[in-house]
């Protein structure tokens, strides 16, 4: 099966990429969660707008993702969230709370997926998150997690 790729996807592609994947994989997984898109001479023109999106996003080289990590690690972030009087949180801290919160610090946009966390955040404090930004470079900061 032929499918443009509409996201990044591990050990298969970026976003624009061309690829031949069996029909299983294609139709079960790629196509439902919406990572592909079948190809067709028509498709094909989305390609380019695909390509352009990703490029606008995209860390230019390892030079450009250690500007973004020390920008990133200069940066104080507060996410507020519901908290009993305990200090544990009512759920838990997701990477899309994470990137909205340096988004609001003035951070640079970041994938969610590039978020990574070492375990899952329920409570108030200071706690240490990475964001992968390439494969070699990956930014560490410091989230406030405060009571709202």
């Amino acid at each position: 099966m032929k499918l443009i790729l509409t996201g990044a996807v591990d050990h298969l592609g970026i976003a624009g990429d061309v690829v031949e994947v069996k029909d299983g994989y294609g139709r079960n997984f790629l196509l439902p969660r919406g990572f592909a898109i079948k190809w067709s001479r028509g498709a094909e023109k989305q390609i380019d707008g695909i390509k352009r999106a990703r490029d606008a996003r995209e860390i230019r080289g390892a030079d450009h993702a250690r500007e973004i990590r020390a920008q990133l690690e200069q940066l104080a972030v507060s996410l507020p969230a519901n908290a009993g009087e305990s200090g544990k949180l009512f759920g838990a801290v997701t990477p899309a709370d994470i990137v909205l919160a340096v988004k609001k610090a003035g951070g640079p946009a970041v994938d969610k997926r590039a978020v990574e966390i070492a375990k899952p955040i329920k409570t108030v404090g200071t706690h240490n998150v990475g964001l992968k930004l390439t494969s070699g470079v990956v930014a560490h900061i410091n989230v406030d997690v405060v009571a709202a």
